[in-house]
């Protein structure tokens, strides 16, 4: 059974393009990276998901269940980290973890109690006195003390120091591995290239490209250092260069055979073609306005 599955599911806000025409599929115990900037429609997707907000045209299933019908079932099984978290003021952080745990009618004492220590998270203190990085630390803990099947995870590491992302990094690869479903939604790329096994892109609202990190890496572009010197002529393909006394780096996209003989007749050193990163993979699907499917 697919952990989510979207068919054209759309969300206009009046006139306004929320998302257009999502189809999505996250087998389950997928660890699935959903990229996009900031106002691609990632957030409208996954409230929608969660039935937060209703769709204008389309379905989407969680485990099977409709997110309108069977909301309740759906959020019982599902953790869900918000990409802005806020809580009632004047409670402690056992308070909202203990209110947490009770709506879902969960005793989740000793797995809270594990996660806090390692996020290094102090439940003593008052929401309103913690720093942003321990506001999301509360809200992940909350998303995953009641050890759900499926996470939904809107940018989380927003505000988390570089050691409590790798520590959370690690808790997500764990969970993975006991069978949950990760849907990690992320701006920051090297998250999804390190984490995850599959993923989609999502530009003004629509899925331009979705595949296995393999597949969404074979855009027939290659990342080529050169030491030494070269003229380009009339070598098509060629773009974002950077240059400097005695080096030159590039994206090549053009015939390998040509670059070979473009190089052949210029002073190279040495040489390195290698696959471009995921933000170069990235960049390349936005500039076609499309990709593979």
């Amino acid at each position: 059974m697919d952990a989510v599955r979207t068919d054209g599911l759309t969300k206009y806000y009046g006139n306004t393009r929320g998302i257009e025409r999502i189809d999505l599929t996250v087998p389950q115990g997928n660890f699935f990276g959903f990229i996009g900037p900031n106002g691609a429609g990632k957030s409208t997707t996954i409230r929608t998901l969660l039935g937060l907000i209703r769709p204008s045209a389309g379905s989407a299933r969680i485990f099977g269940l409709d997110t309108i019908g069977d909301r309740e079932k759906i959020l019982a099984r599902t953790g869900y980290l918000p990409s802005e978290v806020s809580f009632y003021p004047g409670m402690r952080v056992k308070d909202v973890l203990k209110l947490s745990a009770d709506l879902r009618k969960r005793d989740c004492g000793k797995t809270g109690a594990l996660l806090c220590e390692r996020l290094r998270l102090d439940t003593t203190r008052k929401v309103e006195e913690l720093s942003f990085g321990n506001r999301k630390k509360t809200a992940i803990v909350c998303a995953l003390q009641h050890e759900p099947e499926l996470l939904i995870l809107d940018e989380p590491t927003s505000g988390l120091d570089p050691l409590m992302q790798r520590e959370f990094f690690e808790i997500l690869k764990e969970r993975n591995k006991e069978g949950a479903t990760i849907f990690l939604s992320s701006h920051i790329l090297s998250e999804i290239q390190h984490n995850c096994t599959d993923a989609a892109m999502i530009k003004d609202g629509t899925i331009i490209a979705r595949g296995s990190m393999a597949e969404l890496s074979r855009t027939g572009t290659r990342r080529v250092s050169i030491r030494g010197s070269v003229d380009f002529g009339s070598l098509t393909g060629v773009k974002d260069v950077h240059s400097s006394p005695g080096s030159v780096d590039f994206l090549y996209s053009g015939n390998m055979n040509a670059l070979m003989r473009t190089l052949a007749q210029s002073d190279i050193r040495d040489i390195t073609v290698t696959e471009p990163d995921l933000e170069e993979v990235f960049l390349h699907y936005y500039e076609k306005g499309g990709g593979r499917t």
